[in-house]
C-alpha cells in the first residue's frame, strides 16, 4: 500500500487540475476484464479527472481482493495506464490423513479454500484452525494440523497434514440429581453416553465422543424427562473432563427433576371446515389420564398437520398449549390450528434425473398444477418414486409461491438401475461353465425393465428372455413377456423345456395391482439309463402344460430395496392343464395327467424404529403359503409340485431340499417327491452396516412347514416336514445390483448335503 500511495503522488503531481482523459490503458490484468476494471475504477474516457477522483479509483480497483498492488501512470496526452500486480492463486488444495478423495475435495470446501482461490496467509490459518475444530468435533483429542506450500509457476499447492490425535472415549456419564429415572432411560437419545452392556457389539456400543453434539445432549436429556412427564426438568450444560494419558472422558450434569404430570383435558381449536375435531381427539396417543409425553404430543400434532394438509392447507400450523395444575399434578393439553389459505399446486419441477425421462417421474406423482395440495398425495408421491427402484434418494420440497399456490421441487438422484454380468467356472459334475446375463429396470430412462441370460456348461444349456412395461404408453396398464430354454442333463434325468408368458395388468386405487395372462410349458424329461422303477416315475415326464394366470396385490411400501414403511400383499393363482401320456410304471398309479391349480399368497410388513430410538433398525415379517388342488388320481408333474429350503423360504437349508420322499417298492430308495401344500415365515432386524458402501446386516428366524397328499399305490414318508433356522446376512446394495450374502444355521437334524450354510444371491425382494 505505501508503494501505491507513493507513486499515486506521483500521478498527481501531473493531475494538479482536472484533466481529460483520452484514454485508459490497463497493464497485468488478468482477473478482471478491461470493460469491468473499468467500471469498478469510475473513471471513462473523454471525462475530466483530477487527482481525487484517481485516488478513488485505485482504492475501488485495489478493494476488489485480486491484487498485491495497483498504481497509475499519466503517459500524458490525457492517457492513464492502470498497472496492476496480482495475488498469487491456489492450484490445489490438498488435505492428508483425513478423507480421500470425494472426501477430500468436499472438506477443502468446507474450510473455506478451493482451487482457483487467491492465496492470502490470514484465509490459511483460518482454513487451518477450521479443520482442527472440525476434527476435534467429531471427538478427536490433541488434533494436529501442518500446513505446506509449493509454489508451482504463478500460484501454491496447499496441503494440511492431518494427525487427528487420539479418539475420546465416554467412560462414565454423572446426572447429578436424577432420582426419578435410570440413567438407561436418560441416555436412550444422547449422541455421547457410556457404553452399555452391548457395549462390545460393533455398531451398536459406540461410546466414541462426538463434541459436536455435546451442547445439545443436555436438551435431549431433558426430552427424556418430558417423555416421562417431568414437564419442569432442567438439565445443566454438559462438564466433560479428559484424562489426557488414557483420553477417557467423564460428562457430568445437574438435574432438576421437579414434578412428574399426567394429562388432565385434551382439546383442539380450530375452524377448518370439516374437521371433525371429536374423531381427532378420539385418535390421538396422548389421552386423559395419561402420562405427559412430549414425543407423542408431536406426533398428536403432526396427526393434526397432516389432517388439515388432507384439507388443501398447506402452510397449516398447530400450536399447543399448557395449562398445569400443580396441586392435582395435571396438565390441560389445548391444540390450536392456524389454517391459513387452501393452497393449490402451481407447477412441478423435477431435477436430478439424468437419465430417467421427466414423463416417467411424472407418472408417479399424483399432485399436478392446479392440483389442491394434499399432505397424503404428497407422502405417497415420494413413496411410489421410493418403489420403483430408479432412485436411491427422493425429496419432495415445498416452495412457496403466494398464500395461495406451491411448487412442488421434486428432486431425485438416480441409481444404477442395470447390470451386465459374466462369469465362468469349473465344477466336478457340471464340467465348464459360462453364464452371461444383462439386466435393465429402466432402459433408457424409459421405465421399462428387460433382462437377456444365457448359461452354459458341459452338461446344461439355458437361456431367457423378459421384457416389462410396467405403463404401456403411460396408462396404468401393463405388459410383460418373458421366454425361456432349458437343457440340464441331471444324473439320473435329462429335462428339456422350453416356455413363456404374456401377462398384462392394471393399477387401482394406488396401491392395488391385478394381472391376468397365460403361461404355455413344453417339458421333454427322460430317464438316464439305468435309472429305478421310482426314477422312472418321477422323472420320465413329457407334457405341455397351459395356463391361466391371475393376480391381485398390494405395495404401498416407501423404497423399492429398503422399505422402511408400509407392507406388501399378493395373492396369485394358476390354472393349469397338463396334456401328455403316463408311461406304464404311471399309469399303474395314475389315470391321467392333472388339471391343476395352484393358490399362492404372500404378506410382508416393514417398520422403522429410528423415530422411535434414534437407530436406523428395521423390523420385517413375512409370510408366504401355496396350496395346489388337483384330482388324488391325477398325476402332477414333479417338478411342478411345492419343495421348500434356500432363499425365499426356510435359509439355511438346501434349495428344494425340505420335502415329503416316496419309497421305491422295488429297491426300498427313498426319493424327493414334492409337496401340496407349504407355508413359511420369517423375522428380520436390519441395521447399517456400511453406510457409505449402502451395506446392511441383517438377522433373521425362519420357520417352514409342507406336506403332501397321499397317492394310492405309494407310499409317502416324512409326510408333515418342518423346519427352521437363524443366521445373518449381508446385504449390499452394489453397483451391479442388490447382492445378499447369507449365513444361517439349520435348527433341525437332516443330512450334511441338505444343509446350506452359506448362500448368495442377487436381486431378491420381499
Amino acid at each position: 500500500m505505501i508503494k501505491k500511495i507513493a507513486i499515486f503522488w506521483m500521478v498527481a503531481g501531473t493531475l494538479l487540475v482536472a484533466e481529460q482523459i483520452r484514454q485508459i490503458k490497463f497493464d497485468g490484468l488478468l482477473r478482471l476484464s478491461a470493460s469491468t476494471a473499468k467500471e469498478v475504477a469510475g473513471i471513462q474516457e473523454g471525462s475530466d479527472v483530477d487527482a481525487d477522483q484517481i485516488d478513488e479509483s485505485v482504492k475501488n480497483l485495489y478493494e476488489q481482493g485480486y491484487f498485491k498492488d495497483v498504481w497509475v501512470e499519466n503517459t500524458g496526452n490525457g492517457v492513464l495506464v492502470y498497472h496492476f500486480s496480482e495475488k498469487p492463486s491456489i492450484s490445489k488444495v490438498e488435505i492428508t490423513g483425513y478423507g480421500t478423495g470425494s472426501d477430500g475435495d468436499k472438506l477443502a470446501k468446507e474450510i473455506g479454500l478451493k482451487k482457483g482461490d487467491f492465496y492470502d496467509e490470514r484465509r490459511i490459518e483460518q482454513a487451518k484452525q477450521t479443520l482442527i475444530a472440525k476434527v476435534e468435533s467429531e471427538g478427536y483429542y490433541d488434533t494436529v494440523v501442518d500446513v505446506s506450500k509449493k509454489k508451482i509457476n504463478d500460484s501454491y499447492a496447499i496441503t494440511f497434514d492431518v494427525n487427528k490425535g487420539e479418539k475420546i472415549k465416554i467412560k462414565e456419564t454423572n446426572f447429578i440429581g436424577a432420582k426419578e429415572l435410570e440413567k438407561s432411560d436418560i441416555e436412550t437419545d444422547l449422541a455421547n453416553k457410556e457404553p452399555g452392556w452391548l457395549g462390545w457389539v460393533p455398531f451398536l456400543g459406540d461410546s466414541d465422543a462426538k463434541i459436536d453434539q455435546l451442547e445439545y445432549d443436555s436438551l435431549r436429556a431433558k426430552d427424556a424427562y418430558m417423555q416421562h412427564g417431568y414437564i419442569d426438568a432442567e438439565v445443566s450444560k454438559p462438564l466433560m473432563r479428559v484424562d489426557s494419558a488414557s483420553y477417557n472422558a467423564e460428562v457430568s450434569y445437574l438435574v432438576k427433576e421437579g414434578k412428574q404430570f399426567r394429562i388432565g383435558k385434551v382439546s383442539l381449536v380450530q375452524n377448518v371446515p370439516g374437521l371433525d375435531s371429536a374423531k381427532l381427539i378420539s385418535d390421538f396417543k396422548l389421552q386423559q389420564g395419561k402420562v405427559f409425553n412430549i414425543k407423542k404430543m408431536r406426533l398428536d400434532m403432526k396427526a393434526l398437520e397432516e389432517a388439515v394438509g388432507d384439507m388443501g392447507y398447506a402452510y397449516a400450523k398447530v400450536t399447543p398449549n399448557f395449562h398445569k395444575n400443580e396441586k392435582a399434578g395435571t396438565v390441560d393439553l389445548q391444540y390450536h390450528i392456524t389454517q391459513g389459505k387452501k393452497v393449490t399446486i402451481n407447477d412441478v419441477l423435477i431435477s436430478g434425473n439424468d437419465v430417467t425421462k421427466d414423463r416417467v417421474v411424472r407418472r408417479y406423482i399424483y399432485l399436478a398444477p392446479g392440483d389442491m395440495y394434499s399432505y397424503t398425495d404428497l407422502k405417497d408421491s415420494k413413496n411410489a418414486l421410493g418403489r420403483t427402484g430408479f432412485f436411491e434418494g427422493v425429496d419432495i420440497a415445498q416452495e412457496r409461491i403466494s398464500d395461495d399456490k406451491v411448487n412442488l421441487l421434486v428432486k431425485v438422484k438416480e441409481t444404477q438401475t442395470g447390470s451386465i454380468s459374466a462369469g465362468g467356472g469349473y465344477g466336478s459334475y457340471q464340467g465348464l461353465m459360462f453364464n452371461a446375463s444383462i439386466s435393465d429396470k429402466n432402459l433408457f430412462g424409459t421405465g421399462l425393465s428387460g433382462e437377456v441370460g444365457v448359461d452354459i456348461s458341459e452338461v446344461s444349456t439355458s437361456g431367457n428372455f423378459s421384457l416389462t412395461n410396467p405403463r404401456v404408453w403411460d396408462s396404468e396398464y401393463s405388459l410383460s413377456a418373458n421366454f425361456f430354454k432349458r437343457d440340464y442333463e441331471y444324473i439320473d434325468y435329462t429335462q428339456d423345456q422350453t416356455g413363456g408368458s404374456l401377462i398384462a395388468g392394471r393399477k387401482f386405487w394406488r396401491h392395488f395391482y391385478f394381472s391376468g395372462g397365460g403361461s404355455y410349458v413344453d417339458n421333454q424329461s427322460s430317464a438316464n439309463e439305468g435309472v429305478t422303477f421310482l426314477n422312472d416315475f418321477l422323472y420320465v415326464d413329457q407334457y405341455e402344460k397351459i395356463s391361466g394366470l391371475i393376480g391381485l396385490s398390494f405395495d404401498n411400501t416407501d423404497d423399492f430395496y429398503v422399505p422402511r414403511e408400509g407392507f406388501v400383499a399378493g395373492i396369485n393363482g394358476e390354472f393349469g392343464s397338463f396334456n401328455g401320456d403316463l408311461t406304464e410304471i404311471e399309469k399303474s398309479i395314475y389315470t391321467d395327467y392333472a388339471d391343476v391349480s395352484e393358490l399362492s399368497v404372500r404378506f410382508g410388513t416393514y417398520y422403522g424404529m429410528e423415530d422411535l430410538i434414534d437407530y436406523d433398525l428395521i423390523m420385517r415379517a413375512k409370510v408366504r403359503g401355496s396350496m395346489l388342488n388337483h384330482a388324488e388320481d391325477e398325476k402332477v408333474p414333479t417338478a411342478e409340485r411345492l419343495y421348500m429350503g434356500g432363499v425365499g423360504s426356510v435359509r439355511g437349508y438346501s434349495p428344494y431340499s425340505l420335502s415329503p420322499y416316496v419309497l421305491d417298492p422295488v429297491t426300498g430308495l427313498e426319493q424327493r417327491f414334492g409337496g401340496d401344500r407349504r407355508a413359511s415365515g420369517t423375522i428380520e432386524a436390519s441395521i447399517p452396516l456400511f453406510e457409505a458402501a449402502k451395506m446392511r446386516l441383517t438377522f433373521f428366524a425362519d420357520y417352514g412347514y409342507t406336506t403332501a397328499d397321499d397317492v394310492s399305490g405309494l407310499k409317502i414318508i416324512n409326510n408333515d416336514i418342518s423346519a427352521s433356522s437363524v443366521g445373518a446376512q449381508i446385504e449390499w446394495f452394489s453397483p451391479f445390483g442388490p447382492i445378499n450374502l447369507i449365513f444361517a444355521e439349520a435348527l433341525d437334524d437332516v443330512d450334511e448335503d441338505d444343509k446350506a450354510p452359506f448362500e448368495f444371491s442377487m436381486g431378491t425382494k420381499f
